[in-house]
């Protein structure tokens, strides 16, 4: 077992499965196992590859562990979406050419130092005139050096009710504002690039088509012809209460939108940087079942909100599909709703709403949660001892 720089468990020398089940029967373990498919990263990541039309990088955020990041590297991949030091450090371990965009427009100045001397980082977003103030302060740049650094003003629109996490309130200027931001890059000779978020797991293609259009008025306000326009992440994948819109329409709606708006500044190169989109097919969670009350249909697993199913209590729309596992096998016949707690001793440990699953679900059965790559392992905590799990290799999810 080993682990890497931001903390998580991982057997990078382990068998591979052929599925979840066969890790049940064999193994019988009884703490959570993330089971990882670099089938299934694969080829989620060549659809973006093979469909948007730009360039695509992987936000690390969603999900550092590193069979995730190699895998990435090996399908392709060579942008990585970076937030801090930690995670620059985990990509270039594993992948020492790898192109880091630092996309956290809050940094403090040893940051900003380490990412320019230590990681060769060119790409730098910033929301405030004080940011781009400290990193031209702290880079020292020298005027034939300007050209070969980006700076990406991030703007926002108003929330549109299409994203489960709302991405305008934390980070970004409003499009008048960002037009004065951009305007400075010019006059300091940076490599000018616009980028936005529409919110996580949003459904709707037309909020790119809002942002993209705005991005455009941006531009031409500010007298800017910019290089590159980066789309963000956001884009959906399949939970239980919903299944996301084809990805292609989302692109094909950010190509037209992109060279109809731009048909006259001059089209920008695209970019997208999508971590939920990427990782979450990839990864399932395996959970052991620890008590079932029956009178009152409730079952004690041994994970909760405080480790890998911690987003579903922040948002319930993001409740992943579950199945039982028994014997080796898939068991889902004659459903009842369940409600359903994690191992901690506190009460808000609980997922929310009722969850179906067999009636005669026992203890030492397995529920297994789909689609649970990004934002588990990622944000889980060791709240009250539990919350450690093991990532094991399957074939495919």
């Amino acid at each position: 077992m080993n682990v890497h720089p931001l903390g998580l468990a991982y057997n990078s020398n382990c068998q591979t499965f052929k599925n979840p089940p066969q890790i049940a029967r064999h193994l019988n373990p009884d703490q959570p196992v993330r089971c990882f498919s670099a089938n299934a990263l694969s080829r989620q990541i060549n659809l973006f590859k093979d469909n948007f039309p730009g360039s695509v990088a992987y936000a690390v955020k969603a999900n550092p562990c590193p069979l995730v990041i190699k895998t990435a590297a090996a399908t392709g991949l060579e942008v990585f979406d970076v937030a801090s030091v930690s995670e620059m450090e985990l990509v270039h371990s594993i992948a020492p050419n790898a192109i880091l965009h630092y996309h956290n427009p809050v940094r403090s100045r040893r940051e900003i130092y380490t990412a320019w001397h230590n990681h060769n980082c060119h790409r730098y977003s910033v929301d405030e005139l004080s940011e781009l103030k400290k990193i031209i302060n702290v880079i020292d740049v020298k005027q034939d050096q300007a050209p070969s650094i980006e700076i990406a003003i991030r703007f926002r629109l108003p929330a549109g009710g299409h994203a489960v996490h709302d991405f305008s309130e934390k980070f970004g200027q409003p499009p008048d504002a960002a037009a004065h931001l951009l305007a400075q890059i010019k006059l300091c000779g940076f490599t000018p690039v616009l980028t936005f978020h529409p919110g996580s797991q949003c459904l709707d293609p037309a909020s790119w088509k809002e942002h993209i259009i705005t991005a455009a008025d941006i531009a031409r306000k500010a007298n800017v012809r910019i290089v590159k326009l980066n789309v963000g992440g956001g884009f959906p994948v399949d939970y239980a209460s919903h299944h996301a819109p084809d990805l292609r329409h989302f692109f094909n709606q950010i190509a037209s939108t992109t060279n109809t708006a731009f048909a006259r500044l001059g089209i920008p190169q695209l970019e997208c940087e999508p971590g939920r989109a990427i990782v979450a097919p990839s990864t399932s969670l395996l959970t052991r079942v620890k008590l079932v009350r029956q009178e009152s249909s409730e079952v004690f697993l041994n994970d909760g909100i405080y480790g890998n199913l911690m987003e579903v209590s922040q948002a319930p729309e993001l409740q992943p599909e579950a199945r039982l596992i028994r014997n080796g096998q898939y068991h889902m016949s004659n459903l009842k709703p369940f409600t359903l707690y994690g191992p901690t001793c506190d009460p808000l440990d609980r997922l929310p709403g009722s969850l179906m699953l067999p009636a005669d679900i026992a203890e030492d059965d397995y529920v297994e949660f789909q689609c649970l790559g990004a934002y588990g392992s990622a944000t889980a905590t060791l709240f009250n001892g539990y919350g450690q799990s093991t990532l094991l290799e399957v074939e495919d999810l």
